[in-house]
């Protein structure tokens, strides 16, 4: 069954807006904020069974690593800031296997407070998602707890804590699967983990939350959107999804004003320094793990192929610039010129804090300025969404069998974000079967942009492209098409984390 064409504004005719509270007579009473690790759940703390441990297949590689979540300093490049994180640097440590490994990882919880660990993108068994009281016990501090799953497909992926707003600290690292079957025609491979980061700068994400719900001081770190420009909501006539920077799509893009914006940890004034040789070939991959800003990057005078979207291999489009949303990630090729270029990730819609900066070093020549401009960015911006496929990345051609809808809904003032009609832990799971094509008619309803973020699961567009997280504009709609092949209870959510916490999530629940 082909699948109907996208639209960017399908939406109901009721809107919502900053100061509006949610439809169907829901009022603020109804919407009491709980963290994501204790929001209620049919399942009590010591309710979920041990995690199953895997015997590895015959000639099947096995991955082991610990990651020791707890309190330390980190070095953004000069600026030391306490936080929590996995050791002693920004992002944790890497996490390398290829497809068909069997992943043996160990959280060591050393914080104050209980944690997990999420495989974001990985269409793993729902025992090791790590989602407290929905596939899980969170992890008490002074214990440990060993994520055993196979990682089937390849790609560009990471891991985050997903207990209240850790995300928003240093629990984040880069995850990736390999091909084995890939001809790696390229001769060097760069990772860049995006972020915004506010922890141990005076106030911590908790404090920033606690502002803009109005049960803190209101200058911790919230932006007040009420008396702000809406900006402009529509595609301005662009062709193949590209904006001007001046003409955002995304509307309201984030909540929080962060006072650095990090590439692989560091802040501009001391940014990481890539080396290769004019004329190579450099795969580089994208991760966005920032909590609450949208990023637009570009490689000063060089063009972008971009080759991958959330790990599935799309037919590959050239551009100069590309929008990453918070959970998005993307896989591009670049031929290096000779030189020194910025690699420049801009914010979208922050008003301070400056942008994100790295440096190609191929030649001679000065370390840009932290605010170096590139003229990329003043020109088109590639939308993610828009990619087309690559063949091997399509579902099967088959018939939708159920057909829900999930809309996302909330107000800044007050600060109360929903998913149908109500907060986690009021709203309705969808409830589906295992063998179902499903489709998700994904709604925003919002004139903020949000990233929706499925777990254990990838969807397809109406396009084809297969994504676990896909950036949905004000007022935008997606028909969004995946397998019910893997049972149990998936989080479904909004992944700008402040959104989140304050109730954009819901589940899809599904039994074999």
């Amino acid at each position: 069954m082909t699948p109907p064409p996208r639209s960017r504004r399908t939406a109901p005719v009721k809107t919502f807006s900053r100061r509006t509270v949610f439809s169907g007579g829901l009022g603020a009473a109804a919407l009491t904020l709980a963290a994501c690790g204790d929001r209620a759940a049919p399942t009590e703390v010591g309710g979920f069974a041990p995690p199953p441990a895997l015997t590895p297949k015959a000639g099947q590689n096995v991955v082991t690593q610990t990651l020791a979540a707890a309190p330390t300093t980190v070095d953004l490049g000069g600026k030391t800031v306490s936080t929590w994180a996995y050791g002693e640097t920004l992002p944790g440590p890497l996490i390398r296997a290829t497809a068909g490994d069997l992943l043996r990882i160990t959280l060591e919880n050393r914080l104050p407070e209980t944690s997990t660990i999420h495989w974001h993108g990985i269409r793993l068994h729902n025992a090791a998602d790590g989602v407290p009281g929905m596939t899980q016990d969170p992890v008490e501090p002074d214990t440990s707890y060993t994520y055993e799953f196979v990682a089937p497909d390849p790609g560009t992926y990471f891991l985050h804590s997903h207990v209240g707003l850790q995300l928003d600290r240093g629990l984040y690292a880069p995850l990736i699967i390999d091909d084995p079957d890939e001809p790696g025609d390229y001769d060097a491979e760069w990772i860049v983990t995006l972020d915004d980061w506010i922890d141990g700068t005076g106030q911590t994400p908790d404090e920033v939350l606690a502002a803009l719900t109005g049960a803190g001081p209101s200058d911790a770190g919230g932006m007040d959107h009420g008396d702000m420009p809406m900006g402009d909501d529509g595609p301005g006539g662009m062709d193949h999804g590209g904006m001007p920077m001046g003409d955002e799509p995304w509307g309201d893009a984030g909540d929080v004003a962060y006072p650095h914006f990090l590439v692989n940890g560091r802040v501009p004034e001391a940014p990481e320094i890539f080396e290769a040789k004019p004329g190579q070939r450099v795969r580089i991959r994208l991760i966005n793990a920032s909590a609450d800003t949208i990023f637009a990057l570009a490689l000063g005078d060089h063009d972008l192929s971009v080759t991958h979207s959330d790990g599935f291999p799309v037919e590959p489009v050239t551009a100069k610039a590309l929008y990453l949303g918070m959970g998005e990630r993307y896989d591009m090729v670049v031929t290096v010129k000779d030189g020194m270029f910025p690699l420049v990730a801009r914010p979208v819609g922050k008003p301070s804090g400056g942008q994100g900066l790295a440096v190609l070093k191929t030649g001679a020549g000065e370390v840009p300025a932290p605010d170096v401009q590139v003229r990329e960015l003043d020109g088109e911006v590639l939308i993610g969404s828009i990619l087309e496929p690559a063949e091997a990345s399509r579902l099967e051609d088959r018939a939708v069998d159920t057909e829900l809808e999930l809309a996302f809904q909330g107000s800044m003032q007050p600060y109360q974000w929903a998913i149908n009609g109500a907060p986690y832990g009021q709203n309705t799971p969808l409830s589906i079967r295992k063998g179902q094509r499903v489709r998700i008619i994904a709604t925003n309803q919002t004139m903020m942009s949000h990233p929706l973020h499925i777990h254990g699961h990838t969807f397809a567009l109406p396009s084809g492209l297969r994504k676990d997280t896909v950036m949905m504009a004000p007022m935008e709609s997606f028909a969004l098409d995946f397998d019910a092949d893997n049972p149990g209870r998936w989080a479904a959510h909004c992944h700008n984390a402040y959104h989140q916490e304050a109730g954009m999530m819901t589940e899809i629940d599904y039994e074999s």
